[in-house]
């Protein structure tokens, strides 16, 4: 042991323990104490605590600061902070941050996600242009300042041959045979790298190249060269010679901002006036009126499915069947300027825009099935120390490793794209606190808030240490909302008005890398109602209400009923007078003048030629006296001794079937009720007519009449079998004869309905229904003039109806 004063212990393993002493870190392998496997810079350290992370990664806090020690035992990062003191305690959380404890308290330790080279790490300037990642995974970079660097295990090297240390590389391409490079003065350059030497070759216009200005560079899978330039269009070096393409070959642009040769074989050029391609020979330009978001077209890049996708000023497009296409729903970064993309082994898409540094699921960014959790934008806390990208030919691009190189205005970034969000722990949720009108409401079991308050504040927070700003919240409340509400940063919903009842308030919250939790924190409370919104108020009111508009309908019923009956009383005075005044004077004048005619009669021989003509005479004015009589008797029916509706229908069998051929019966449905006196006398008179018809005209050989005096009606039913009534006959009546119409007619004046049912061969149905208001004198129960049913606004429909019959009609 280097001594004996044991600060720390840590076992890594299990056969193996780290002991951390005042004098080194030594290790136990369950023989001997030893050295073996650790670095010597451990040896001599003052060991104060140590800790194993979930990446197998040992931190030993020392009296002058902390080590990290890599799993194969080298020392990987080893800073000493004077200003922080002694570590004297770590802890890992379960989001990955580790929390050292110094004398001075305690400080969080994170790893980010980019590693970003800046200046004063051995980059000339903060202002980056391209970048580019040969073979060997040496990064190679200009910086807008002007130069060309590369970088390899935190080595940097700037290149000095060729004249590239004072000019401004604007791109940079190649493959294992070297790099060909565009700068903004010195034309094209082909540069080797072999063993510390460089060496170049350069091309300018002298030798064909079409401007001095590269902008954009492409080494094709066949070894050409293609070179875009600032204006002068394209140059093509192959074979040892240039051609040159511009305007007038059907190039879209002499200003060329990217190249791109797909798999097919098609060479891609994107300029500020759209993008063209060339293909056997063929020119063909892409414009927005083709898909493009924007005719000014910035970056190229074909994905792992042979995908192109085209950055424009206003976002992306992908070209499919022909022609581009722009997702429709994306989020405002995307439509802003794309300055560079490229796709990680996953298939997602790095971007950089003018203000963002975005991964983008490609699959549902293609399909418009954009989610929240497809988009991630990294910002500062992910190690970047800004976010605005550079415009320059190919400023993201990926390693060989699969790692993603970003040329940003304030550095230049690196990320491992399988390490983002890799095991993001759930945020934890909590709800604080309720308040009611700015009165705290104290939390526990039977939560009851008065009517009286109205505005309810839920404040929650959530536990995420890693990018606590990042920290989203949905919330819903169960029985007033229908679903979550959208992702807010606030930790605090408000409702107001509220209605009583029961509810539940529910809350969830997302961490740094957008994973929303799935345990949700919720709490149940009452709104309490005022004594206006209890049950046994509103089923007062609606009592009350429902008693008003009975009596309101009770009184217009009343009044109806008295007008109804005062326009009875006057037509029967008026059919009083007018049989009296008939029988008086018309009927009495007959007699008189019949009584005359007898006696002259009775004074003429047998033998005289005119006393035959003279009795038939005679016989003639006995029968219109008769049927005078019979006229009076009807129009004074409410006079005669018997009211009783039924008796006076069976008379009619007397006076029509003598000789009893036909089976004639009347049947009375429940207790007889005193009639109307205008009423019986219509209904009456309806009945005889469709009797007589029947008896007449239908040749029918049983006939029924039911009399049914029902709660809210009178209802008069009369079935034969006779022939039954044509079809026409019974929409439009018979010329001259007007029984039904008058059937009709009087129905109308009482207030009642008729329906009329017939098919030939089949006999007839007659039925009237009178609304018992209309028909009956006086109720048989008092109690129902306030509490009972309509009275007889909706007649009763017989079993009959509601079997399907031909020829149907109903007057009313």
């Amino acid at each position: 042991m280097p001594d004996r004063k044991i600060n720390c212990l840590l076992p890594i393993g299990n056969d193996e323990l780290w002991v951390g002493t005042d004098s080194g870190v030594v290790r136990w392998n369950g023989v001997e104490v030893t050295t073996a496997g650790l670095s010597a810079s451990l040896t001599h350290v003052q060991a104060l605590t140590m800790i194993k992370d979930r990446d197998a990664n040992v931190w030993i806090g020392t009296n002058n600061g902390l080590i990290r020690v890599s799993p194969q035992g080298s020392v990987a990062f080893s800073k000493r902070d004077s200003g922080s003191g002694p570590v004297t305690a770590l802890f890992e959380d379960r989001e990955g941050n580790l929390w050292t404890g110094t004398s001075q308290g305690i400080e969080r330790l994170r790893e980010s996600v980019f590693v970003t080279y800046s200046a004063g790490e051995g980059i000339p300037a903060e202002n980056n242009g391209p970048v580019y990642v040969d073979s060997e995974s040496r990064v190679w970079f200009g910086p807008a300042v002007g130069g060309l660097y590369w970088i390899k295990d935190g080595r940097v090297e700037r290149v000095n041959s060729g004249g590239l240390h004072d000019d401004v590389i604007y791109s940079i391409n190649g493959n294992s045979t070297g790099l060909w490079i565009g700068r903004q003065k010195g034309g094209l350059i082909h540069l080797s790298y072999k063993d510390g030497s460089y060496k170049t070759d350069t091309y300018t216009e002298a030798q064909g190249l079409a401007q001095n200005s590269v902008y954009a560079v492409n080494q094709n899978r066949d070894g050409s060269v293609w070179a875009g330039t600032l204006s002068g269009g394209i140059s093509q070096f192959s074979s040892g010679k240039f051609r040159n393409y511009t305007t007038g070959n059907g190039l879209a642009s002499n200003t060329i901002n990217a190249i791109l040769e797909s798999a097919d074989g098609t060479m891609w050029f994107a300029t500020p006036n759209g993008l063209s391609s060339l293909s056997n020979g063929k020119w063909r330009t892409f414009k927005v009126q083709d898909g493009l978001p924007s005719d000014r077209v910035n970056c190229l890049f074909e994905d792992a499915t042979g995908l192109l996708w085209a950055g424009t000023d206003n976002g992306l497009a992908f070209f499919y069947s022909g022609r581009f296409q722009t997702p429709a729903t994306v989020p405002a970064s995307l439509r802003e300027q794309i300055l560079g993309l490229v796709a990680d082994r996953t298939g997602s898409l790095w971007i950089a825009t003018t203000n963002h540094v975005l991964r983008v699921t490609r699959d549902n960014l293609r399909n418009n099935q954009l989610t929240e959790t497809d988009v991630t934008v990294f910002s500062v806390a992910d190690g970047l120390p800004g976010t605005e990208g550079v415009r320059r030919n190919r400023s993201v691009t990926r390693d060989p490793s699969g790692m993603i190189w970003f040329s940003l205005s304030s550095g230049l970034s690196v990320v491992d794209p399988s390490r983002v969000g890799r095991s993001s722990a759930p945020a934890i949720v909590h709800i604080n606190s309720i308040a009611a009108d700015g009165s705290p409401v104290e939390l526990g079991g039977g939560i009851r808030i008065p009517s009286a308050r109205q505005r309810i504040v839920f404040s929650f927070v959530g536990l995420s240490l890693a990018i606590p700003e990042r920290l989203k919240f949905r919330y819903r409340l169960d029985s007033f909302d229908h679903e979550w509400s959208g992702p807010v940063s606030a930790g605090e919903a408000i409702y107001t008005n509220l209605s009583p009842g029961s509810y539940r308030f529910h809350v969830m919250a997302s961490n740094s890398d957008g994973f929303w939790n799935s345990e949700v924190a919720s709490i149940g409370f009452e709104i309490a109602p005022a004594f206006w919104q209890t049950w046994w108020f509103r089923l007062s009111g609606l009592l009350a209400l429902g008693l008003t508009g009975l009596a309101f309908y009770r009184i217009r019923l009343l009044q109806l009923t008295r007008e109804l009956n005062r326009r009875f009383e006057e037509r029967l005075a008026e059919r009083t007078r007018i049989a009296q005044e008939l029988h008086d004077t018309l009927l009495q004048g007959f007699l008189s003048a019949s009584m005359q005619l007898d006696v002259a009669v009775d004074q003429l021989p047998d033998s005289s030629p005119v006393r035959p003509r003279l009795v038939r005479v005679l016989d003639l004015m006995r029968q219109v006296i008769e049927e005078g009589r019979n006229a009076l008797r009807g129009v004074r029916l409410s006079n005669i001794s018997s009211e009783d509706l039924a008796v006076a229908l069976s008379s009619i069998n007397q006076e029509l079937n003598s000789g009893g051929e036909t089976v004639f019966r009347v049947i009375v449905e429940g207790s007889a009720r005193a009639l109307h006196p205008i009423v019986r006398d219509e209904v009456y008179r309806i009945g005889r007519e469709a009797v007589v018809n029947a008896f007449r005209h239908s040749r029918a050989k049983n006939i029924t009449v039911e009399v049914s005096y029902l709660e809210n009606q009178l209802r008069l039913l009369i079935n034969d079998d006779g022939c039954g009534i044509d079809a026409e006959v019974l929409e439009s009546g018979r010329d001259g004869h007007w029984g039904l119409a008058g059937m009709r007619e009087k129905a109308e004046r009482i207030k009642a309905r008729l329906k009329v049912r017939s098919r030939v061969g089949s006999g007839t149905e007659v039925e009237l229904s009178v609304p018992s208001a209309v028909a009956f004198q006086v109720q048989s129960n008092r109690s129902r003039k306030w509490f009972g049913k309509s009275l007889g606004h909706k007649a009763q429909i017989s079993a009959t109806e509601s079997k399907e019959r031909n020829n149907e009609h109903t007057y009313s």
